[in-house]
């Protein structure tokens, strides 16, 4: 069985190991790493984050990660997978806590859930964040979600989401008081708000489609 290297990106944001072990089982080399050398020795990136946008922009900047994640996903064209707040990282800006720029990988904007329009569940408001199972209905043509059915329930930590300018960015939907993009398939650059390590079967389907599009091949 041939292997790929895929490299997640320790940018001091979130459980990286979860992240790691999946990648494991979909028999993928998994490192964990902020060396520039080895991310861009990888196959795949993956950019996983939980908290503040603000904080893990400044924890990039830092790293001097910035523009070198916009050259391997705009010009080396290097397929990278973004998680919760990777996703969002990969907007152009987010106006949680004011406006703060992102990597700028995709035309879009991060703004935060609108709940105001909603169906009560068991006579409840919804109110954020949005944390839990919620069904995912992928556009029909995504890579990522091959083989993955409509209404699969992913795990979902989240109050912010990413409103892309082009729909044809957006490969899934979910709904959380009004409908939001909660996947993003742009040739080589990939993203979902959900969690794929936490998501079980689903997850697991995911992760293998985004290893196969690396170039690896999986073994579940």
């Amino acid at each position: 069985m041939n292997s790929c290297m895929i490299v997640i990106v320790d940018y001091g944001v979130g459980n990286l190991r979860s992240v790691q072990k999946m990648f494991e089982k979909s028999g993928a080399t998994a490192l964990i790493s902020a060396d520039p050398d080895t991310i861009a020795a990888a196959d795949g990136i993956v950019l996983p984050g939980v908290g503040a946008f603000s904080d893990a922009m400044e924890n990039l900047h830092k790293l001097a990660l910035v523009e070198f994640l916009r050259e391997q996903a705009l010009e080396r064209r290097k397929p990278i997978l973004g998680i919760c707040l990777g996703m969002q990282l990969f907007a152009r800006n987010s106006n949680e806590g004011g406006l703060n720029s992102g990597l700028g990988i995709i035309e879009a904007e991060v703004e935060l859930l609108d709940v105001s329009k909603h169906r009560d569940w068991a006579d409840k408001k919804l109110t954020l964040p949005h944390i839990g199972w919620n069904e995912v209905q992928p556009a029909p043509e995504s890579r990522l979600f091959d083989g993955i059915a409509g209404g699969t329930d992913f795990y979902f930590v989240h109050s912010y989401h990413v409103r892309c300018e082009n729909k044809a960015d957006v490969a899934a939907w979910c709904e959380f008081g009004n409908d939001f993009a909660c996947a993003i398939e742009n040739d080589n650059v990939f993203a979902t708000q959900f969690h794929p390590e936490k998501s079980q079967s689903g997850g697991i389907q995911l992760i293998n489609n985004y290893v196969a599009l690396c170039g690896g091949a999986t073994c579940l």
